[in-house]
């Protein structure tokens, strides 16, 4: 999960519940004063009742344009009252309508000039207040529901745009690839914490590609001080068997020799190129056709392992390119043709496929390989002669490209798949 979706995620949970109780808090406060308004105008009503009574004046008419309605009543004079006022929520029928509504009852007892006690009974129907009270609920949760919304889009907005300087590093640091240099690299941001981390950034890649230029160096003097060597062993053997008069048993030793040597130039010459690969050294890419590639390593092999009599089963288009470094990829497609090819029985069959960006390379088989050991270095199946480097190299390469390759074991035949598109 990004880090600004995490943040947001965050954030709604602590301001969620703090919007939640000042709504729970307002939304109270205003019914509140709603049911205070309505007491209000309900006691000024009977105050304004009470003094018509106590003044002689003439009282209102029931329908005087309003929905409340009151009842007077005189007490016995055999009992003693106080002046009170009691409210009350209850069903109150009213003549205008003919009907019950809920209303707010107001009862109170008063006193006239000559000591005589009145009970006054008003009621103001109740149905406009709760209409006031279901229209505050309603715009409370729109307005709720909105703010929250907004709160978090403008922190979104915000926060995108304060960690630009971030996202911008992260970016460039997923594209670097290892011997490209600092090129493009970020500038450094007004904001310490981003300063400081462009900066660890910047001393980090430089101090990486320093050592990987040394490494370089030390491959390159590996290969001339260790080739030249093998190359002139390699040739004296082959003079002393051509040009010195041996016999079987020296020519015997001189042959094992010889093949030994070649076996340590082959492994010395793809322990250099893993090494190559693993320090970036290929950074150039060109369209590279992995048909014409297969169709040049298949001849060579049907040539090489003839006396086997394997039967070849191609399924390609007329081209398939792709973007990489030419070397690598002879390299790739060769050392799978030739696992196939060693590890397939005699009158058996390799078949290659290339379909929908998957190159696909099959053979004959008795039992699957080891596959949490199949593409570690020096690891082999059995065969003599196999310095257990090909599949290495191959996954190598493809990790470099970052090319998914994947072993499979069905019907009797190992199959290598390499996603070279996607």
């Amino acid at each position: 999960m990004k880090l600004i979706y995490k943040v947001t995620i965050r954030l709604a949970l602590v301001i969620l519940p703090v919007l939640l109780l000042w709504a729970t808090v307002f939304y109270f406060a205003m019914v509140n004063e709603v049911n205070d308004e309505t007491d209000d105008s309900l006691e000024d009503y009977a105050e304004m009742i009470a003094q018509r009574v106590i003044t002689g004046e003439e009282l209102p008419r029931p329908g005087d344009g309003s929905n409340n309605t009151y009842a007077i009543e005189l007490l016995p004079a055999t009992e003693n009252y106080r002046d009170s006022k009691e409210y009350e929520d209850r069903e109150v029928y009213l003549p205008q309508k003919g009907e019950t509504e809920p209303a707010r009852v107001l009862t109170m007892i008063f006193h006239d000039n000559y000591g005589m006690a009145y009970r006054l009974v008003v009621s103001i129907p109740t149905f406009e207040r709760e209409d006031v009270i279901e229209a505050i609920l309603i715009h409370l949760v729109i307005l709720y529901t909105v703010l929250v919304c907004t709160i978090l889009i403008v922190t979104v907005l915000v926060f995108k745009f304060s960690m630009k300087p971030l996202y911008s590093l992260l970016k460039w640091l997923d594209c670097y690839r290892p011997g490209s240099g600092t090129e493009g690299f970020p500038d450094e941001d007004s904001v310490l914490e981003f300063r400081k981390l462009t900066s660890a950034a910047r001393e980090t890649i430089e101090r990486a590609e320093n050592h990987l230029e040394r490494q370089k160096q030390f491959i390159g003097n590996a290969s001339h001080e260790l080739q030249t060597p093998l190359a002139v062993l390699g040739n004296r053997i082959e003079w002393m068997m051509d040009n010195t008069k041996l016999t079987e048993e020296q020519f015997t030793e001189l042959s094992k020799m010889r093949q030994s040597i070649n076996r340590l130039t082959r492994l010395n010459r793809t322990l250099l190129l893993l090494s190559k690969i693993d320090s970036g050294h290929f950074l150039d890419k060109t369209p590279v056709d992995i048909v014409a590639i297969v169709e040049n390593e298949l001849e060579v092999y049907k040539e090489i392992f003839a006396d086997k009599e394997i039967a070849c089963n191609v399924k390609m288009p007329r081209y398939f390119v792709v973007e990489m470094d030419e070397m690598l990829a002879t390299t790739m497609v060769s050392n799978l043709l030739k696992n196939a090819f060693v590890h397939s029985q005699s009158g058996g069959m390799v078949e290659v496929v290339i379909s929908h960006g998957l190159l696909s390379v099959s053979n004959n088989g008795d039992e699957a390989l080891d596959e949490t050991r199949l593409f570690d270095r020096f690891y082999t199946s059995g065969k003599t002669g196999s310095t257990g480097l090909g599949l290495a190299l191959v996954k190598s390469i493809t990790n470099y490209y970052d090319f998914p390759l994947n072993y499979g074991f069905k019907d009797n035949r190992h199959c290598f798949n390499i996603r070279l598109r996607s």
